[in-house]
């Protein structure tokens, strides 16, 4: 278990992805062409999921913002958790909307004051495989230096500054992907998926329009994340009433 006492020295974050755009055809005629590889590879490694009639357009809208060179971020949600009058307290805030280089460097400059010594770390739930892989990413393709934070490169497993509760909760046993939804319903914590979940999140953004519905979505999951962290560590969760949503 780890020690809940420096829980104030940890981030909690979650990202929302999309495809870079709304339909294939809107990529560059390189990037298409591109899509259609990555599309036939993925076909043959995954036939049930791909089948003879399945289209790179629909693999495109369906699967592609999961992919950093074909997506981008459209919100980054982050916690802190802190103790105030004998209680946990935890204070939530989104970094959301269609500029992803604006909310990318935004992030960049408040993670930055908050992760100052190795103490600090980030926390997420498959956030060593995707969230943060995924940041570092676009934040090279939109032309922005890596913050200390996330220069990761070369540095030790057990010396990243990366909690991953997937990970904690595989003990070992890296056979199967535990999502964060079923981690809530055995600790018995309110799901994060009551109004929306990933697979709706491209038509969240590019049908309705909504960011904001995304990032309220996003900072569920950042708040469930701390919830099963602290379920995992032997804490009690926080109650919803000590929760903050920070608007920007």
């Amino acid at each position: 278990m780890l020690d809940l006492n420096t829980i104030d020295k940890i981030l909690f974050l979650d990202i929302e992805t999309v495809p870079q755009t709304a339909s294939l055809d809107e990529m560059t005629p390189e990037l298409q062409a591109l899509w259609n590889e990555k599309f036939n590879a993925l076909r043959r490694r995954m036939p049930d999921r791909y089948d003879a009639d399945a289209t790179a357009e629909y693999a495109f809208r369906n699967g592609g913002g999961i992919y950093s060179e074909f997506a981008k971020i459209v919100c980054i949600s982050v916690g802190i958790v802190y103790n105030k009058d004998g209680q946990r307290h935890m204070r939530v805030k989104s970094f959301a909307g269609d500029d992803e280089e604006h909310l990318l460097r935004d992030f960049a400059a408040m993670a930055g004051t908050f992760l100052t010594t190795h103490e600090h770390r980030i926390c997420g739930h498959n956030v060593k495989e995707f969230d943060v892989p995924f940041i570092c990413r676009r934040m090279l393709i939109n032309g922005i230096a890596l913050p200390a934070f996330l220069d990761l490169s070369g540095a030790k497993p057990w010396k990243t500054p990366l909690i991953d509760t997937m990970e904690l909760w595989r003990f070992g046993d890296y056979k199967s992907f535990t999502s964060l939804k079923l981690l809530c319903a055995i600790f018995g914590i309110p799901t994060p998926k009551d109004d929306i979940d990933g697979s709706q999140v491209a038509d969240v953004y590019y049908n309705d329009h909504d960011v904001q519905r995304i990032a309220f979505y996003c900072e569920k999951d950042v708040v469930a994340t701390a919830q099963v962290f602290l379920k995992m560590n032997g804490g009690e969760t926080i109650d919803t009433a000590n929760i903050t949503h920070v608007a920007e």
